[in-house]
């Protein structure tokens, strides 16, 4: 199955699904010489794993990571970096009836289309466990990204229609749903009880932000930074739309208001491009956002179809998150990474740009 593997130079491929053995990736493309150690990636797993929070699934894991080469003595060797996580409290008995339905909202049916057959446990290869992977990869981009001033931060900025008061990115990670604003999180703990009551689920925005990066990023044409960026962030699922700076926002001002006028020294006096422009960083912080939709698992009954075409009633068991909010702040923040890991070493491959390219 095609599909499976992301970036050009800076490369990971993954594989696994939700109710198999295990999940994992191989990362190839790494300059040798980095420092790294399992702690490293599983500092980033620890924020994605199940389990946690108000809005997370009853299932536990230890997402516990396993690096299996491309690491000597707390180094990256310039090989393939491969690295597993064992899935250890799957209860493929929840989703047995299944087997011959569709779920609403899930992609099921597009899989079963596509391919003639499907995993029905958890979504399989489409379960959101994949996303282990791009996480624990994420980890290594970000010590690779820190060698060259850059820095990735990620939070939830709306959940269940409410949006934050104020942004502080910072410290995000270290608050409930990795908010970007500590004075939501009453109010957004309120909703997710609501919703709980009501059994339903909610959707919300994220903000990723990426400080310290040089003017001369991406490409003029194909393989603009913000094309790689949004098609990055959509490749994760649950997301509906991503856009870059003041984005929608843009379509309904003036070019006079939505104009970032330039000043001295090749600095802007605002930022409503969201730091890239005709697809080339501009050395201004890099603003992105995403919309992500509601869990389309909910314990109340929805139409549906099996696989002979018939009409059934379905409610969807299992164990799931109430919000893909939470758990999707560090999954966008690890693609963000390896975007920004790829085009630094694209860059330093074509010779272009100041030596901040030039370290690795």
């Amino acid at each position: 199955m095609p599909g499976n593997t992301f970036g050009t130079i800076f490369q990971l491929t993954t594989f696994g699904e939700s109710h198999g053995m295990a999940v994992g990736g191989i990362l190839d493309g790494c300059p040798a010489g980095l420092p790294l150690t399992e702690a490293d990636m599983q500092k980033a797993l620890d924020k994605r794993k199940p389990g946690e929070g108000p809005a997370g699934t009853p299932r536990k894991e230890s997402d516990t990571v396993h690096i299996l080469s491309g690491v000597f003595e707390g180094r990256t060797t310039g090989t393939p970096i491969a690295f597993c996580v064992y899935n250890e409290n799957q209860r493929s008995s929840d989703y047995s009836k299944l087997q011959n339905l569709f779920r609403p909202g899930h992609a099921d049916y597009g899989f079963f289309q596509k391919f003639g057959l499907r995993d029905h446990r958890g979504g399989g290869r489409s379960s959101g466990r994949e996303t282990i992977a791009r996480v624990a990869a994420g980890a290594v981009a970000d010590i690779l990204l820190a060698g060259a001033g850059i820095s990735v931060y990620a939070a939830a900025v709306e959940l269940g229609g409410i949006p934050v008061g104020s942004i502080e990115m910072e410290h995000a990670l270290e608050r409930p749903y990795f908010s970007a604003d500590p004075d939501i999180v009453e109010a957004w703990d309120a909703r997710v009880l609501e919703a709980r009551k009501e059994h339903d689920t909610l959707g919300g925005i994220t903000r990723v932000e990426i400080r310290g990066v040089p003017a001369g990023l991406g490409e003029p044409v194909f393989g603009k930074l913000d094309g790689a960026l949004a098609g990055a962030l959509m490749s994760v699922g649950a997301v509906k739309g991503v856009e870059i700076g003041d984005g929608f926002a843009s379509a309904r001002t003036t070019g006079s208001l939505n104009n970032d006028p330039m000043l001295p020294g090749g600095l802007f006096a605002s930022n409503h491009a969201g730091g890239i422009l005709g697809g080339i960083s501009s050395g201004q912080d890099i603003v992105v956002r995403c919309a992500v939709k509601p869990i389309s698992s909910i314990p109340r009954q929805q139409r549906t179809i099996d696989i002979n075409g018939e009409a059934v009633d379905l409610v969807v068991g299992g164990r799931h998150d109430l919000s893909a909010i939470p758990r999707c702040v560090p999954v966008h923040k690890a693609m963000a990474s390896l975007v920004m890991a790829d085009m630094l070493l694209l860059q330093r491959r074509m010779g272009r740009g100041d030596g901040a390219y030039r370290q690795f």
